[in-house]
């Protein structure tokens, strides 16, 4: 089996609906769309709306620029072909090359890059670092390969989304199930078709590669910037304040420690098998040494075990979604206790659970805000290795939480000027930004 740690936990969670009342349990489950690039144009939708953008930008605005569907054949190590598809696609380059991680999962659709590539396009204009969005993905589980088919998976999908990628065109990184090696590979790959190091063509890598430094902790703890600040808003004191996590891969696991530092009490942290809860609080650090060693929060000592469903629906003062998308929706939702959900995932709200929990009064961190620390550090890399000048880990986190801290009040200024949700507030600063370099750059020809 591969030696590689997953980016984000990858495996959807059972978030199926759990009522307070046996009168709900029988009565009919709301029905939503979930499907995640509809959701996503919905989420613009109610931005442009606002914003009253006319229908010619609406169509530039929401339809992805690019869609690449390749096949990815891989020698398997007992000499057969396995034949994987793979996507890339760029939704929007107004404002700069297109950014956006490669996952490797066996249930990626295009849908779902489109979805995840749009995001990345209002994520990288919220916090206003000059990238549009693209994302890439392989229908694959790569647990089930060896390193050495791992490897050549990768190195054949790099081959085949090369015209498509470049420094000033499109810059991949880590996502669910890659990481700096996935980054490292991919970087050699392309370097051995052009004939040079190409250390820009990606972010994430290995710091011996061009990497930077805190690029692994970067989603985590842009996380952790807003969340503070968001408990200042609220008047909440984080020191002493209750914290679930759903998902304990990289984003999850780091922002569980990250926030202990700061004398949050980590009540509970869950992964694809289930969860464990200790009211009293659980040490980060050594719930994710128990995972290492046995493949799971589950059975961590002194915690009782916990499902996903019911770790959404702890008392708690932080909830903090770092799985995938849609974990919190119209079944579930109303169970939400957090007075603040802040989003490390992608997507984990849908549109009907948002408008629930702003009506229970839940502060919602969204996505584009909370999880955008990491693009932002990927920025910060893609800079140094094009002036081959690299920074210090001091001089990384005071950028970053520097830009964090700034985006959180843009979008609050946002949403109170609109009189709208968090989300809400920061689509309509990042679509008005992109709209506006659509609006000054013109249509060629």
């Amino acid at each position: 089996m591969m030696g590689i740690q997953p980016q984000e936990d990858s495996n959807p969670f059972d978030s199926s609906p759990k009522f307070a009342h046996s009168e709900m349990s029988q009565a009919v489950q709301p029905q939503e769309n979930l499907n995640p690039f509809d959701i996503a144009k919905q989420q613009f939708n109610q931005a442009a709306d606002l914003l009253g953008l006319d229908s010619s930008m609406r169509a530039i605005l929401v339809n992805p620029k690019r869609q690449l569907i390749v096949s990815v054949p891989v020698k398997m190590d007992d000499g057969t072909i396995n034949v994987y598809q793979g996507y890339r696609v760029q939704h929007n380059v107004a404002r700069g090359p297109a950014k956006g991680g490669i996952r490797y999962h066996p249930q990626v659709t295009l849908d779902e890059v489109r979805a995840l590539a749009s995001w990345m396009t209002w994520k990288c204009a919220t916090v206003n670092i000059p990238y549009g969005g693209g994302k890439g993905g392989v229908c694959v589980d790569p647990r089930q390969l060896s390193q050495g088919e791992l490897e050549r998976l990768t190195r054949r999908y790099a081959t085949e989304i090369a015209p498509i990628i470049g420094k000033h065109i499109d810059i991949p990184a880590p996502d669910v199930y890659t990481n700096e090696q996935t980054m490292a590979w991919i970087m050699d790959t392309i370097s051995m078709i052009t004939g040079g190091s190409q250390l820009a063509v990606v972010t994430g890598k290995p710091v011996s590669l061009g990497g930077s430094v805190g690029r692994s902790e970067a989603t985590a703890r842009g996380c952790q910037f807003v969340v503070r600040e968001a408990c200042k808003l609220l008047g909440i004191e984080l020191a002493g304040a209750r914290v679930a996590v759903q998902g304990y891969g990289n984003a999850g696991s780091i922002a569980a420690r990250l926030l202990h530092q700061d004398g949050a009490r980590i009540i509970a942290a869950s992964d694809t098998r289930g969860g464990a809860f200790n009211p009293n609080g659980l040490d980060p650090v050594d719930v994710l040494r128990h995972k290492a060693e046995t493949g799971s929060v589950t059975g961590y000592p002194g915690a009782d075990s916990i499902t996903n469903k019911e770790l959404l629906a702890l008392e708690c003062e932080v909830l903090i979604p770092a799985a995938l998308e849609n974990q919190i929706t119209l079944a579930n939702a109303s169970d939400v206790k957090a007075r603040i959900v802040a989003e490390a995932a992608n997507g984990p709200v849908t549109p009907g659970a948002d408008r629930v929990l702003h009506d229970k009064g839940v502060f919602s961190i969204p996505d584009i805000l909370a999880n955008a620390g990491g693009v932002t550090v990927s920025y910060f890399e893609w800079v140094q290795d094009q002036y081959s000048f690299f920074w210090e880990d001091e001089e990384v986190n005071r950028y970053l939480e520097k830009i964090m801290i700034k985006a959180f009040h843009e979008v609050l200024q946002k949403t109170q000027e609109h009189k709208v949700d968090m989300r809400t507030g920061a689509y309509c600063l990042a679509v008005h930004r992109v709209a506006e370099a659509t609006r000054v750059r013109g249509i060629f020809p």
